[in-house]
């Protein structure tokens, strides 16, 4: 199992809801961060909260739809002389229920794409080639368990990319110890999922992280994280070692 503690990772969305519950969770292992949101007000809490248990961090902001400042959120934890060892791409939208599906506005698969899937793009491009580099690199993208559902056709499109996205590079990290696999929280009740989700959004834990800890060298796997509820990190990991890596072959 791997030693966070001393690490950086990139949390983007860790204001509130699954990202904030992954930034708490993350520093209690010891692991320093970096707190994503669109604005730097709203991290500032958390950021006192996991300090508070001993670990560095500080805030970026991005709109994660502007790629500009994708970019400039890249080129400030780069000029900060931080090394990112491990990466959640948690942060996501989901435009709109549309129940005339047949009239779905393009603009609902524009932003969709834009945040869900887009920006992981940019985020995985420029960070991987440092992690090999190195020697070390962990990225967790976050999907949905959506399906049939074509009321949530931006939504839905933008992650189903973004699997194929991480099984394709997947296939070119064997033989690195970098990794990248999937996770999904579940339906929780955090203002993406709404009230009426049946998982509270604790639950998340230890599941959600528990492709940072993995160390065999295997990608492509998909942790869903109610699997694990109630679990220890120690057996959250021995679990999710034992799930088939299941990436594209060239």
């Amino acid at each position: 199992m791997v030693n966070v503690r001393g690490k950086w990772a990139l949390i983007t969305g860790a204001s509130r809801g699954v990202g904030y519950q992954i930034a708490i969770f993350m520093a209690k292992q010891g692991c320093n961060l970096i707190l994503h949101s669109r604005s730097l007000e709203h991290t500032r809490k958390v950021e006192e909260e996991v300090k508070a248990l001993g670990v560095e961090a500080y805030g970026v902001q991005a709109e994660l739809a502007n790629h500009e400042e994708v970019v400039a959120m890249l080129d400030e934890i780069e000029a900060n002389g931080t090394e990112v060892d491990i990466v959640f791409n948690n942060a996501a939208v989901q435009i709109a229920y549309r129940t005339d599906y047949w009239s779905t506005p393009v603009e609902d698969f524009e932003m969709s794409f834009r945040i869900n899937f887009i920006s992981i793009t940019t985020i995985c491009n420029r960070l991987i080639p440092k992690m090999i580099e190195r020697g070390f690199g962990r990225v967790i993208n976050t999907t949905s368990g959506i399906r049939n559902e074509p009321e949530q056709a931006g939504y839905a499109a933008s992650k189903a990319a973004l699997d194929k996205f991480t099984k394709d590079l997947a296939s070119r990290l064997e033989g690195t110890n970098v990794m990248i696999n999937i996770t999904d929280p579940g339906w929780c009740r955090t203002d993406l999922g709404g009230p009426q989700a049946p998982c509270a959004v604790e639950s998340v834990v230890p599941g959600i992280a528990v492709g940072a800890f993995v160390d065999d060298k295997k990608s492509a796997r998909f942790f869903p994280a109610q699997d694990f509820v109630g679990m220890t990190l120690e057996d959250a990991v021995s679990k999710a070692e034992k799930i088939e890596a299941n990436p594209y072959t060239i």
